[in-house]
């Protein structure tokens, strides 16, 4: 038990993580006048956005649509460079937010939360850092968001390598010089993506180790016009309430055309047409590629033709088209030049499904072919996803069921958003909501305003604690699961589906009925009188 001096006074809410979600809660719970304290593990506002300083490091959602909404000062104060910001001007954007609402000194930064636990008598959460300290809170906000605990591969010998060694989450600022040098990557998603193109033209050699191939469509990025800009911020109010009404919570172009509705030349002429708009336009050409296999395997032949189209050599071309899985089913990436840096003679692709890797040697990385020696190597391997942030921690709810063996099957919550037999507990982006499937900032933002709303009306019905019952959180959980089953996002190995952390539950959890559709549920809820829940009153 920690001693009284350690524990500072009451608070009406703790948030965890300084990430947009975070960032957004802690203005929401200040301007309703409740005493908050946040804490992030990093240094600084940002989230991933923080760590993720990698080469290369860019959003793959249009600026102007990735960004808040809440605040219209800082909407026509931020001018937005280019379509598709890069890392640095996305963290100069958000701590130009910080800064203008003045949300740093609600923070307590380089400080990592070790355990939060529920009082039941007190009808408290009682939160523990890595420093010592204890705060107790009424609320307790996890907004630590779908990818901030980064994974290493499963790859032994990783502790052995003496050379240069980089992971793409936690990259260094430092600058990091790649000229002469021997470079290997693990790691072809969108990270690793995003980095070969970067650092290809730059290493002496490049050896990228791929074991899944990913689709990527080219981005077309664009510098943004002054007079494009001011369209934009004379049409914020209208663009944002576009955006919250579609099922990806953003701007992109979707349409009601099935793929089989037009007749094979247009089919063609609205996939080269999306191809040169670039970004995401492809994937909203047609309404079904993510429930009909057959249209889904027509595009994906498509751009496997485009592979064809760029990569000279037939050979690497073959080994870089995806293949055994739905196009979009795995994250869609971005790109400028990631094709055309396999025309590079310096940069060589290692097909781990035909040659695996065995080990990681002192000197580089062993596949079954043999040695390759590195003086660089670089792990883009992705995150434990969804769910890791919430699990890297003691997060211990009533009569002492922790997060932990309440999921050891797989995330349960109610929409993504509370744990049945954790009262006044709170998450962000929630692994049982849209998450990964829709603009994070979008659903930060709803979420955050969902939790505001709910305590007010605890207040107003002079209410002490609030959870799901056990009914509703099997209910909503049934709907996940059935509209799961529809979906071809299920079919390919991913972090959607836990695939890449070693004996993680396998399945797709998240929401995918869209964002649009969320909302209405979560609205559903409120206009119920929250009879989904159950609250406790005052002792």
């Amino acid at each position: 038990m920690n001693s009284p001096a350690t524990t500072k006074p009451r608070l009406d809410v703790i948030i965890v993580g300084a990430g947009f979600g975070g960032m957004y809660a802690v203005y929401k719970f200040r301007e309703m006048g409740l005493s908050i304290q946040a804490f992030e593990a990093g240094g600084n506002v940002g989230g991933v956005w923080y760590w993720n300083r990698y080469p290369g490091a860019r959003v793959d959602l249009p600026s102007i649509d990735y960004s808040f909404s809440f605040s219209k000062e800082v909407e026509q104060e931020w001018t937005w460079s280019e379509q598709f910001a890069a890392q640095p001007e996305l963290l100069r954007y958000i701590n130009f937010v910080a800064d203008r609402l003045d949300l740093r000194k609600h923070f307590q930064f380089n400080t990592r939360v070790t355990r939060a636990e529920w009082d039941e008598k007190q009808a408290i959460w009682r939160v523990t850092t890595d420093k010592g300290e204890v705060y107790e809170a009424t609320y307790c906000i996890m907004a630590t968001g779908p990818l901030s605990i980064p994974k290493d591969p499963e790859i032994p010998g990783l502790e052995r390598y003496k050379g240069e060694l980089y992971r793409a989450a936690k990259w260094p600022e430092k600058e990091v010089t790649y000229a002469g040098k021997r470079v290997g990557i693990i790691g072809t998603g969108s990270t690793g993506i995003q980095i070969v193109q970067e650092i290809g033209p730059k290493c002496g050699e490049l050896f990228v180790f791929q074991r899944t191939p990913s689709f990527t469509m080219p981005m077309r990025n664009q510098t943004l016009e002054p007079e494009y800009v001011a369209e934009v911020k004379r049409n914020y109010p209208g663009l944002r309430e576009a955006a919250r009404n579609s099922a990806v919570g953003g701007l992109r172009p979707q349409s009601t055309r099935a793929f089989f509705s037009v007749t094979p030349k247009q089919r063609i002429a609205l996939l080269e047409d999306a191809w040169k708009q670039g970004g995401l336009a492809m994937l909203g050409t047609f309404s079904d590629l993510l429930v009909n296999a057959e249209a889904n395997e027509h595009v994906a032949e498509f751009v496997r033709g485009k592979i064809t189209d760029v990569v000279r050599n037939p050979v690497t071309a073959e080994k870089l088209k995806p293949k055994g899985y739905p196009i979009f089913a795995r994250r869609p990436c971005l790109d400028n030049t990631y094709y055309d840096t396999f025309n590079l003679p310096s940069v060589h692709l290692v097909d781990c499904l035909e040659d695996p890797i065995i080990e990681i040697t002192q000197k580089g990385v062993r596949t079954e072919s043999g040695e390759i020696e590195l003086d660089m190597l670089i792990l883009a391997t992705g995150y434990d996803g969804l769910t890791g942030a919430l699990l890297a921690f003691d997060v211990v709810g009533r009569d002492g069921l922790t997060v932990n063996k309440k999921w050891a099957e797989g995330a349960r919550s109610y929409l993504g958003l509370m744990i049945a037999g954790f009262p006044n507990l709170f998450m962000t982006t929630g692994p049982n909501g849209p998450a990964a499937l829709a603009n994070i900032i979008a659903i930060s933002e709803h979420d955050v305003n969902w939790i505001a709303a709910l305590m007010e009306h605890m207040d107003r019905q002079k209410k002490a604690t609030v959870e799901p019952s056990v009914e509703a959180e099997d209910a909503w959980m049934n709907l996940v699961y059935q509209l799961a089953g529809r979906t071809l996002v299920s079919k390919a190995k991913t972090w959607y589906v836990g695939a890449n952390v070693k004996d993680k539950p396998q399945g797709l959890t998240l929401f995918t009925g869209g964002f649009h559709k969320y909302r209405e549920h979560c609205a559903a809820v409120v206009q119920d009188n929250y009879r989904a829940l159950t609250f406790g009153a005052f002792e």
